[in-house]
């Protein structure tokens, strides 16, 4: 294997000990933070990391996996500048993590008379919009045969050709870990299970964070010049740390999600379905192995820390996709699901009425207590150009030296010594590739900030959001490979599965579905469940951003 630096906690909490003041601390690891965090660090600023869950346990990981421009915002001239930034950042994610994002291929089926011409002058205004050199493919019309050919598993009753385009896929969970590894490597210190539970702020001006070790229970008092609120949804609970009397700036929407068998679209090539009920898109992509399909966008009045899909979501779905394809979806045909909370800055939020779908995904950059920045809105495709305008932000206020921006052309890290998607297909083989995966389990460990078997089985690697058999059988050997109580895991979720295929529970039932347990016999106690719930309600969910016309501004200014 090749040499590549450890990532081990207790250096990382001595250092967090060491230091008297840091430049900056980060406050939330998802797209947004671990933007930030890579292009503090990388200026040279003492930069901590502080994130309440996992590594993109939130949002970050909870996207379509997409790297694009917005096609549905192509409606709206007045949404082309947004359009075109993001397509210029999806070229140079591309170029900086080409072992993470890659160029899909897309079809839009035509279904009506004069669809297939007006989606092509669309979509070629798309494809255009990548002027420069940030093209990643030609847009294209098909004709009925070429369709069918491409799109393999599309309905072809009534098919009257489509229209071709290319945007960008890529890997969500792993580009965040990517990130805060890059950060790690430019000397940033970032720490999971590490939530922020108090601020202490004197004359006008924050001056320490403290935040408590999950895994210990020890308390950091943490002084910084300067602090990034990245908290994702949750930007105003950490406002209001600062102030309780902080107005409300952000409104959350639900992203869902369900994946199929690849049977029902087996090529390579994604769908872009135009038009929904509500107005929106809806994508079919090959993912992993298996077909996603999403998104939704519903209000949620509650920022809960585990969204759940709907069943109406699930409907809607199932129709609109099963309208586009040869073969039917049924809710049986749905192996897998899930949800990410969008957080739409929106400063009127308290009692907002209206769908969400129509709130800017611009994001936003909000100077406030002296010496906080909060961050919210947007989209992952455009985090590096948000983290600069951030970055912008705070040089002009005077709270960090000015330094040159070098994300544009820095390489994230890229992991030599293990084949992610290859790993995850020979797991999905069986009890074979069991030790492989323990292994890389234990790497995860030691170098990618792992802490549990599921931060390795949902974000490291991708199977616990596409194979739950998988995931349960693996879940009590990476335990017992990290030295955690097997009982632990095999009760985190609501199955509980033993080796004898019998379960002993005081307070609560348990059901036995596989005998994967190395235990044989688990019990269950309601406490257990509780504890594992009071984990999961103390997650920051991550923040997806996109540039805004202040930056120029800003940057003329400068």
């Amino acid at each position: 294997m090749a040499e590549v630096k450890t990532t081990c906690r207790e250096e990382l909490l001595a250092k967090l000990r060491e230091d008297p003041v840091w430049d900056v601390v980060v406050i939330g690891g998802g797209a947004t933070g671990a933007g930030i965090a890579v292009d503090a660090a990388s200026r040279g600023l003492k930069t901590v990391v502080l994130e309440a869950q996992d590594f993109s346990s939130g949002t970050s990981s909870r996207s379509t996996k997409l790297i694009h421009g917005g096609v549905r915002y192509m409606k709206n001239p007045r949404d082309w500048g947004l359009v075109r930034e993001a397509l210029k950042e999806r070229r140079i994610l591309i170029k900086n993590a080409p072992h993470l994002v890659h160029s899909k291929p897309f079809i839009l089926p035509c279904y009506k008379k004069g669809e297939r011409e007006f989606y092509t002058i669309g979509l070629g205004i798309y494809s255009a919009m990548t002027y420069g050199g940030y093209n990643i493919g030609h847009t294209s019309s098909l004709s009925r045969e070429d369709t069918l050919m491409r799109l393999p598993g599309v309905k072809p009753e009534g098919l009257m050709g489509g229209v071709q385009f290319f945007d960008g896929q890529f890997d969500d969970a792993r580009l965040d870990v990517a990130l805060i590894r890059t950060a790690y490597e430019h000397g940033a210190v970032p720490l999971n299970y590490m939530p922020v539970v108090g601020v202490t702020r004197e004359g006008g001006m924050i001056r320490s964070v403290t935040a408590k070790d999950k895994e210990t229970g020890e308390e950091f008092v943490i002084r910084t010049k300067m602090v990034f609120n990245a908290a994702g949804a949750w930007v105003d609970p950490i406002r209001r740390m600062v102030d309780p009397d902080a107005s409300t700036l952000v409104r959350v929407s639900r992203g869902s999600h369900i994946l199929l068998d690849k049977s029902f679209m087996p090529g390579d090539t994604g769908m872009l379905i135009p038009k929904t009920r509500d107005g929106r898109v809806l994508f079919a992509i090959p993912w992993h192995g298996m077909l996603l399909v999403g998104t939704t966008d519903v209000e949620q009045k509650e920022a809960d820390f585990d969204p759940k899909v709907s069943d109406a979501e699930i409907d809607f779905m199932i129709e609109t996709a099963s309208g586009y394809l040869e073969k039917p979806i049924t809710r049986a045909d749905v192996k897998a699901s899930f949800a990410g909370l969008r957080p739409l800055f929106n400063p009127q939020a308290t009692g907002s009425a209206g769908s969400t779908a129509k709130v800017s995904r611009e994001h936003a950059v909000i100077p406030e207590f002296g010496n906080m920045i909060t961050v919210t809105g947007g989209k992952w495709t455009a985090y590096r150009k948000m983290a600069e305008h951030a970055m912008l932000v705070a040089t002009l206020r005077h709270l960090i030296p000015p330094r040159l921006c070098v994300t544009k052309d820095l390489p994230i890290f890229c992991d030599p010594n293990w084949d992610h998607a290859a790993l995850e297909i020979e797991a999905e083989a069986g009890d074979a590739a069991d030790e492989k995966v323990v292994q890389f389990a234990l790497y995860a460990r030691d170098h990618e900030f792992a802490r549990t078997p599921e931060d390795v089985l949902f974000r490291r690697l991708r199977l616990g959001q596409m194979n739950e058999a998988r995931t349960n059988a693996l879940l009590p050997k990476i335990a017992a490979a990290f030295g955690l109580p097997v009982e632990e895991c095999c009760c985190a979720d609501e199955a509980c599965t033993c080796e004898e295929g019998k379960c002993e529970c005081e307070k609560a039932e348990c059901e036995c579905k596989a005998e994967v347990c190395e235990a044989e016999v688990c019990e269950c106690k309601a406490e257990e469940k509780a504890e594992a719930a009071s984990v999961e309600a103390e997650k920051v969910i991550d923040v997806e951003v996109v540039e805004e016309k202040p930056a120029e501004e800003a940057e003329q200014k400068k």
